[in-house]
């Protein structure tokens, strides 16, 4: 939301109206003296000049309290005032004096067509402004032209919307406008430029040109396009840097005046003026700001900042921040914003009428606070901050739900607003906790739902507008807001769905990139939360794919995704698909993911700085591509994915070592990259094939083991993050040596032993992975000496509710009494599956030994079924596939193959492994046969030395493995917090030892 953030209109931002200017005219312009000679001054009694002892107009175009001498009445209507007549006379007044000429009554004239405009309460319309130009062909400036007459006639222009480019314009009538604008920016160039001090530059013309330049910026005139536009922005800034720190009175800027400023200099950055590559721009606000906390903390009423300035001046800060001025950088800044939040918070609970804000200061106030929020100042430890945002809210559900016009709130405010609260409540504003925060969003989201169903008002919800909403309603649904005790939340929803649809659909007004990765994230949030999968939810994601496609593919420059869409839009994707979107099912899923792909490969190589992902960013898309995979999409099949993974993985690599703040790795982080990289592996991809997956596996494992064993209670652990974390490495298997996680082990054991309230899922999660660990050490020794961790399965599975477990809890508990040795307190529903190369072992080994008595897929002690069994020699022969070893490279045994075997022989098995490598025709099954026979004591055809026995070898095609979970949001977007999921059905199954082929 942020390009079309909360702005402030020119009809309630003032540009000096309340300034008392000093005479700046030139004594020659006075007495009539000029360079060559004295003449006699004339003063044309022609009834729209003002009269002489009139203030000389060079302000406000929009204050709402504007003083009798600056408003009139269009008695004559425009066209009196806009005569041949009238225009003729002005050029002769200025032939007649020539270069000697100050401009007065061309400004003056400039004044009165801005008094009509501002009398009609809007700008000149198209009809009016095709009439005026072409009478202001002859409207020349003089090298004579005065500062004040030069910014007066600017300002005045500026304010009517002379310079304002209309949808239809005739392309003379564009000409025409461009001649007049460098007819008045030559001069204030040059005159900025002058040495060694700029002649008859004061504090008001300087502060109503910035103004106007920045106006005229905002009303869709191009910085860098327009002629002059920019040059005379970068004369003016010293100027404003010299007045800010003058100390004399009578040229100081006012408080107005210094509101005006900032407004002007804010519109400009944040309409393409760099901060880093404008010179003297950075100087120009650092000069200001001290004024700022000056006249904010000032006691004179000379100083006294309204309601008007505050709102304006933290708009400014805020839109400055957001656009690159860092905070903890730039000195007085966050003086600057300290000096204005008292204000808010004495105006908010103020009684006096005059002291009550209008709609729009409300919702740029509360824009801007959680702005600056979002860009650093914590609210916690910022004075006055989280007062004056609490202070607000009252106020946000009084207009909301006010039946009086002039309270009301229009789309553009509400959904700033509602941006802005979730932003704070994302920011650790508490949704339980805050008095009036809850009825403040009520009133809200009722107001949006209002607004949504009119027909007057639905027109107005333009792609950014529906973006932002669905975004906001989004987070505060995801910071505890329920969708089912809200009243009109899931209303709202879906009629901000449909209108997704609408626009998505729509021939003009189409989504930008950042709308549609907005828009997915938002809606998989929503979904996430439990938010209903209807006909309008899937119609609306259905509308929204198509475009992800075409912008990918686009070669426009403003078609393409930036790296934080790219994450949030795979992110989306793989939630969808994860709360019950098929992958086959629904349109355009898969193409999505596949034309997204090579841009995460090409963003991952690229040298360019804005190309860069951050460490979020890689986690981000790590977990999707993981997920992804998890929920069926083949790594083999899918083109780029094994390529995005590859590219991105030596960002991990660089990323972990890496020493800048920037790049540490926190907590959750580390759990989630740990999470999607097993995934990935235990999915097929190769430790030995893939570029630099060792090497981040190894880095990754080192931040594990040093968060593990800090003292530091940033780098503890969640409790479900410990789970996670104990099933990924114990999932590993053999890929990790024993003695390097060992001391790991013991201490997220000890956590998760220490930790009290546990979930269901994160016990059978841990039992799982300590009982892994205690098999490698049972498998490794030989020996039935108990370790020292075989104490922790016992207690974890004491703490186990075996009143009603599923069936996808139950093999876990099954395999945690025959650990024990106790009687299984439940009976395994384990589904079964003969595979082919099973099925022809048997076949033939029975055909070889008719008299052998063979039994298959049979569960032993309530433990998942074996392949075969032969009775009479308390022998198991497990066909192992590639979901048995660690990448499926048939050579590093995985977590649930060394469970399955250590337990087989803690109950007195011999356990056979065969790989099917080892079964690809007649020929090497006869070998493998033949070597069954041997171990047998059967007179063996012929010697090999193919079979495996269990610790030597690989598994069959079952493929056990533990609950895993994991992951992070998106950034509004918008914005990057991080969470780990419940496990999903399928790694609930893997934990169980279920077998897949």
């Amino acid at each position: 939301m942020d390009r079309g953030g909360a702005g402030v209109s020119w009809q309630c931002t003032t540009s000096g109206s309340e300034y008392k200017h000093s005479d700046d005219r030139t004594d020659s312009a006075k007495n009539g003296r000029y360079r060559h000679g004295t003449v006699r001054q004339v003063n044309a009694p022609l009834p729209y000049i003002q009269k002489r002892n009139e203030l000389h107009p060079a302000s406000d175009a929009c204050s709402a309290n504007r003083p009798p001498g600056h408003s009139i009445k269009p008695d004559h209507g425009f066209n009196a005032l806009i005569t041949q007549e009238k225009m003729d006379w002005l050029v002769g007044v200025s032939a007649r004096y020539s270069d000697r000429y100050d401009g007065k009554k061309h400004s003056q004239f400039a004044t009165l067509i801005k008094q009509y405009a501002s009398a009609s309460q809007r700008s000149l319309n198209h009809s009016e402004q095709r009439r005026l130009i072409p009478l202001l062909h002859d409207f020349k400036t003089t090298p004579g032209w005065t500062w004040r007459s030069l910014a007066t006639t600017f300002h005045s222009f500026t304010s009517a919307g002379v310079f304002t480019p209309h949808e239809y314009m005739d392309e003379w009538v564009k000409e025409a406008q461009a001649a007049l604008l460098s007819t008045l920016l030559d001069p204030v160039i040059l005159k900025c430029n002058q040495k060694p001090d700029a002649r008859g530059i004061n504090a008001q013309g300087t502060v109503n040109l910035l103004w106007a330049l920045a106006k005229l910026v905002d009303n869709g005139l191009a910085l860098e396009k327009t002629a002059k536009l920019k040059e005379a922005v970068v004369a003016l800034l010293p100027h404003v840097k010299t007045k800010a720190e003058v100390k004399e009175e009578k040229d100081c800027f006012n408080t107005q005046g210094t509101t005006n400023l900032l407004w002007a200099l804010a519109k400009l950055v944040d309409n393409g003026l760099a901060l880093e590559k404008t010179p003297k721009l950075k100087e120009a606000v650092a000069a200001l700001l001290p004024q700022v906390t000056a006249k904010a903390e000032s006691k004179a009423e000379k100083d006294r900042v309204n309601n008007q300035d505050t709102a304006n001046l933290l708009w400014a800060l805020a839109k400055l921040v957001d656009n690159g001025l860092k905070l903890e950088k730039t000195p007085k800044l966050k003086e600057a914003v300290a000096a204005l939040l008292p204000h808010v918070k004495t105006k908010a609970e103020a009684k006096q009428e005059k002291d009550r804000s209008i709609p729009q200061q409300i919702a740029n106030l509360l824009w801007a606070l959680a702005k600056l929020v979002d860009n650093g100042l914590a609210l916690e430890k910022t004075t006055n901050l989280t007062e004056a945002v609490v202070a607000l809210l009252p106020h946000v559900k009084t207009k909301a739900e006010s039946k009086k016009e002039k309270d009301h709130f229009n789309l553009q405010e509400v959904t700033n607003l509602l941006w802005a609260l979730a932003k704070l409540v994302d920011n650790g504003l508490e949704l339980e906790n805050t008095a009036k925060l809850k009825e403040a969003v009520a009133a809200l989201v009722h107001l949006v739902k209002t607004k949504a169903e009119s027909k007057e008002e639905k027109d107005h919800f333009r792609p950014q507008a529906v973006a932002n909403l669905l975004w906001a309603v989004a987070k505060l649904v995801d910071n505890g807001l329920e969708l089912e005790k809200t009243t009109k939340l899931k209303e709202v929803v879906v009629a901000l769905l449909l209108l997704v649809k609408i626009n998505a659909e729509a021939k003009k007004d189409h989504f930008i990139p950042q709308h549609i990765a907005i828009l997915l994230w938002a809606v998989a949030k929503l979904v996430d939360n439990g938010l209903e999968k209807t006909a309008k939810l899937k119609e609306a994601v259905n509308a929204l794919l198509p475009q992800v496609a075409t912008r990918a593919e686009s070669k426009e420059e403003k078609d393409h995704f930036k790296t934080q869409g790219i994450a949030n839009l795979l992110w989306a994707v793989a939630k969808l698909v994860d709360n019950g979107l098929t992958l086959g099912k629904t349109v355009m899923l898969k193409e999505t993911v596949a034309v997204l792909l090579p841009h995460v490969i090409t963003k991952a190589e690229s040298k360019e700085e804005k190309d860069h992902f951050n460490l979020q960013t890689v986690a981000n898309l790590l977990w999707a591509m993981a997920k992804l995979v998890d929920n069926g999409l083949e790594l083999e099949k899918t083109p780029k994915l094994k390529e995005a993974v590859a590219a991105l993985l030596p960002q991990v690599k660089t990323k972990a070592e890496s020493k800048e703040e920037k790049d540490r790795f926190k907590s959750q982080g580390t759990v989630n990259l740990l999470w999607s990289v097993v995934i990935l592996v235990d999915n097929g991809l190769e430790l030995e094939k893939t570029p630099k997956l060792k090497e981040a596996l190894a880095a990754l494992l080192y931040h594990v083991k040093t968060k593990a064993e800090s003292k530091e209670e940033k780098d503890y652990f969640s409790p479900q993050g410990t789970a996670i974390l104990l099933w990924a490495l114990a999932k590993l298997g053999e890929a990790i040596e024993l003695n390097l996680i060992k001391s790991t082990f013991d201490v997220l054991v000890d956590r998760i032993s220490k930790t009290t309230q546990l979930s269901q899922q994160n016990i059978l999660m841990s039992l799982w992975g300590v009982m892994v660990l205690c098999a490698r050490f049972y498998l490794e020794s030989g020996s039935n000496d108990k370790h020292s961790l075989e104490k922790h399965i016992g207690e974890l599975f004491s703490r186990l509710d075996n009143t009603s477990p599923g069936n996808e809890d139950q093999s876990i508990i099954a395999m945690a009494a025959s650990w024990l040795g106790r009687a299984c307190p439940v009976v395994p529903d384990y589904q079964t599956f003969i595979s082919q190369p099973q099925s022809t072992l048997r076949d033939q080994l029975q055909s070889s030994l008719p008299s052998l008595k063979i039994e298959e897929e049979k569960s032993l002690n309530s433990l998942p079924p074996v392949d075969l069994l032969l009775p009479e020699y308390n022998m198991v022969i497990d066909v192992q596939g590639p979901s048995h070893y660690v990448g499926g490279d048939f050579k590093t045994r995985n977590g649930s193959t060394l469970l399955k075997i250590a337990l087989l022989q803690k109950s007195g098995f011999e356990v056979i492994e065969i790989p099917v490598t080892r079964l690809v025709n007649q020929e090497s099954i006869k070998i493998v046969i033949e070597q069954i026979k041997t171990k047998l004591a059967v007179p063996p055809e012929a010697y090999g030395s193919l079979l495996q026995n269990s610790g030597e070898g690989s598994e069959d095609e079952a493929y056990a493995t533990d609950e895993e979970g994991g992951g992070f949001s998106d950034d509004c977007y918008f914005t990057a917090e991080e969470y780990v999921e419940e496990p999903t059905k399928k790694q609930k199954r893997e934990t169980r030892g279920e077998k897949s082929q």
